[in-house]
């Protein structure tokens, strides 16, 4: 019950609230959450939304949330608990919504951060506790528009919606439908991410291909783009090797000559693609999901 929209009995009322009754339950609904041409009065049936307050309170509202059982919303997360999962703002005053850990991506790197966007519906499990879910593939290709054929190099910007190991599914924010491979991405892209993509082509299965690499990544030689792919695989995103570094150490590591290596990371400074902390002696990956 919990969760949905519910008609009840005002029973009671202060001069801050009612006091609603729904099966034997009492609500209280705030007088500031009355959306209703007529305030209600004792006796009067009233229908609002129901649910547990972070203080564990029961509520009633009549401003409904962005996300219902029978209807998805965008939410923003608002809270990370690595043991429980992700909290997001589906429009109430006093509650944010979990989703589970359980429907997050194994790959905690790849979890949304504090201010990403997910599309949630909600459900209530067999303990009354109300769960924020994930919108699913289907439900995407619902939502999605036919995009025109003129789309080539077109900027955009994309929400990611779903992540797996070959890249990341998007929607746009005209309503596309679109893949990013991992090959066109500087680093992973996380769940509920907002970013700017290029359409780089169409897929066979009618979805936008799209592409996060800086336009300059297209620029450079083969030494250059296998050097940043190589730090875009460190956690770090850095490695221990700059212009002064070790002939061999770098041929055993690179598989190219000090020179071929010093060319490589000289085009990628130039490009504000990589920074060099000579003191450090290291090359670090410079972050940068924008198309230049």
């Amino acid at each position: 019950m919990l969760g949905t929209i519910q008609k009840g009995k005002v029973i009671d009322k202060n001069d801050e609230a009612y006091y609603v009754q729904v099966d034997g339950v009492t609500y209280e609904l705030n007088k500031l959450e009355v959306t209703q041409e007529q305030m209600p009065q004792l006796g009067d049936i009233v229908q609002g939304f129901i649910y547990d307050n972070k203080n564990h309170k029961k509520q009633m509202t009549q401003f409904y949330p962005f996300a219902m059982p029978d209807q998805y919303g965008w939410s923003k997360v608002t809270e990370i608990r690595r043991d429980l999962g992700v909290f997001v703002d589906i429009g109430l005053p006093d509650k944010d919504m979990v989703i589970s850990l359980d429907d997050l991506p194994l790959d905690k790197a790849k979890w949304p951060r504090i201010g990403d966007r997910l599309l949630v519906t909600l459900e209530t499990d067999h303990k009354d506790r109300i769960w924020a879910k994930l919108a699913d593939e289907n439900v995407f290709e619902q939502l999605s528009s036919k995009f025109p054929q003129n789309m080539k190099n077109k900027n955009l910007l994309v929400t990611v919606y779903a992540t797996r190991p070959v890249g990341a599914f998007v929607l746009t924010s005209d309503f596309y439908l679109g893949f990013i491979h991992e090959s066109q991405m500087m680093t992973p892209l996380r769940l509920g991410e907002q970013i700017k993509a290029r359409v780089v082509g169409i897929s066979k299965y009618g979805r936008l291909n799209l592409s996060v690499l800086p336009r300059a990544f297209e620029e450079i030689d083969e030494d250059s783009q296998m050097i940043l792919m190589s730090l875009r695989r460190e956690a770090t995103k850095s490695l221990p090797f700059y212009d002064k570094s070790d002939a061999q150490d770098i041929k055993t590591h690179f598989g190219i000559s000090k020179s071929a290596f010093k060319r490589a990371i000289g085009r990628l400074l130039k490009q504000d693609l990589i920074i060099e902390d000579k003191d450090a002696g290291m090359i670090t990956l410079v972050d940068k999901n924008e198309e230049e």
